[in-house]
């Protein structure tokens, strides 16, 4: 057995290949940021063409920097932006469209069409999830009306259809000659097609979204082997971990016990709990979805509180505004302020995801007065992030009556302290950041590697997570509680914008 483990994560911003060892230690790694494409107000594009360019270069680039061979990697894990969708030429590989991103919102009158015959949970019985802008059937549908010709080869069975995942492990495994289309039951549970308790596509879901059948991957497991890689770097080594990217985090966080949760901090902001075997359905506004699938194991599911602009934010403010120059920079901006000067921001830009589910609301920014200057705004639009999460732990805690009394945390904005202190400030309770920073792709490299036995299993997994660093709530509990109760005033300022 070879004694690494690669993972790709490809994310909303970047495409990045990490390396690991047996010790779970990263011995390499490459990233690539991907262009943001924004052609009208409210929609998201990415470049197919581009991830999968950036894909294969930074394969190239991390396995140089290891100095590895395709025979050292034990197996190929990949985690994913999910909900974001690609139509493809099955037969000249070429995308049809640029990818759908999930924060897009041009389906947002389908949405009230839908809604009109059963309500916002019209499919929330089969598919855990509220109709909504977010998931992906709609995204697809509105390609094939949009685009001349589509809906037609797609008939004809010569438009392929995938998340990201599928778009990557086809692409791996051969493309036009022999790829594999495939795609895994996290990723899948995130379509709006896909029913939560058979793991398999419902007839009757793709006939109402109005899919050809042909164009869907076959639903796998989120570890057993997809494939093998067909060339590059990696060629030879087998494909067999899919995971979308908040699931990931979550097994990389080794939440493998229900009433385990975790936070993801990226480009948006995700909460899931562990609820095992059985299938939580919600009256907060949280989504119900899979957290995970091993091999022939029983899927485990999980609550989850989607929030869709978190980091993003912070890449407003530096690439729309220009008031920072680099995203690190608003941690010592916002440090310059004892508080956010009465400034709350309501980063609806997306509409508001859970526990709101509102697309017609749009971002606001609420008590401004002459006293307010750049860096009440920089800690206005960090404080925002803390306060979406304390919205969704109270949702959790409502539904499960298993209060989270400690907060596992990752990514990119972990690393910001003045962030984390106000999250345990505003939240009332411990925040805890693993020692490994890079959970996403260690929840993708550990779910390859439990598919070949290069990991043992989820309890010995489960051993080797440790914290790196606890905040402590410091902030006076009335205090705190003020500026909730402030930040669910401003909330509703922003309902209902474009009615």
């Amino acid at each position: 057995m070879p004694d690494y483990i690669a993972a790709i994560d490809q994310g909303t911003t970047s495409t990045r290949v990490l390396i690991f060892d047996r010790g779970e230690q990263i011995i390499a790694s490459a990233q690539r940021e991907h262009q943001q494409i924004y052609p009208r107000a409210g929609w998201v594009e990415h470049d197919p063409a581009e991830i999968w360019r950036s894909t294969e270069a930074v394969i190239a680039e991390a396995m140089l920097r290891a100095g590895l061979q395709g025979k050292d990697i034990a197996a190929l894990g990949i985690a994913n932006q999910r909900e974001t969708i690609v139509l493809w030429s099955g037969k000249t590989a070429r995308p049809a469209a640029n990818a759908v991103v999930w924060q897009d919102m041009r389906v947002a009158h389908s949405v009230g069409e839908l809604m009109r015959n059963g309500g916002r949970d019209r499919f929330r019985k089969k598919t855990g999830l509220p109709l909504s802008t977010y998931f992906s059937a709609l995204k697809a549908r509105w390609l094939l009306d949009n685009i001349a010709g589509l809906r037609q080869q797609a008939e004809a069975g010569e438009i392929l259809f995938g998340t990201i995942d599928t778009f990557l492990v086809w692409n791996l495994t051969g493309g036009i000659q022999g790829g594999v289309h495939v795609t895994d039951v996290t990723n899948a549970s995130r379509t709006q097609l896909m029913d939560l308790a058979s793991l398999a596509w419902d007839r009757e879901l793709v006939a109402i979204f109005e899919l050809p059948a042909p164009m869907l991957p076959r639903i796998a497991s989120s570890s057993e082997v997809y494939g093998v890689v067909s060339r590059g770097p990696l060629e030879g080594v087998p494909i067999t971990g899919l995971v979308g990217d908040q699931q990931a985090a979550l097994v990389g966080q080794a939440c493998f016990r229900p009433g385990e949760a975790k936070n993801t901090y990226g480009t948006g902001c995700f909460l899931l709990m562990n609820t095992g075997a059985e299938m939580v359905y919600s009256n907060c506004g949280l989504v119900t979805t899979v957290a995970y699938k091993l091999g022939q194991q029983p899927a485990m599911y999980a609550l989850e509180g989607s929030i869709a602009i978190a980091g993003a934010l912070v890449d407003w403010l530096r690439d729309n505004l220009g008031t920072i120059t680099s995203s690190a920079e608003i941690e010592t901006l916002a440090g310059t302020v004892v508080d956010n000067g009465g400034i709350f921001f309501v980063p609806a830009f997306s509409g508001l995801y859970a526990p709101y589910w509102k697309e017609n609301a749009r971002g606001v920014i609420v008590g401004l007065t002459r006293y307010a200057n750049r860096a009440h705004l920089a800690r206005a639009a960090l404080e925002a992030t803390a306060f979406q999460t304390r919205d969704v732990v109270e949702a959790m805690g409502n539904e499960c009556k298993i209060p989270i009394s400690v907060l596992r945390v990752d990514g990119g904005m972990v690393r910001n302290t003045l962030l984390m202190q106000f999250q345990a400030d505003i939240l009332r309770r411990p925040v805890v950041r693993s020692r490994t920073r890079e959970l996403t792709a260690l929840g993708a490299a550990y779910a390859a590697g439990l598919a070949v036995g290069f990991f043992d299993s989820t309890a010995a997994l489960g051993r080797h997570w440790s914290p790196d660093r606890t905040w402590m709530p410091e902030m006076d509990q009335q205090k705190s509680s003020e500026l909730y109760r402030l930040w669910k005033k401003a909330v509703t300022r922003s309902f209902a914008w474009t009615e």
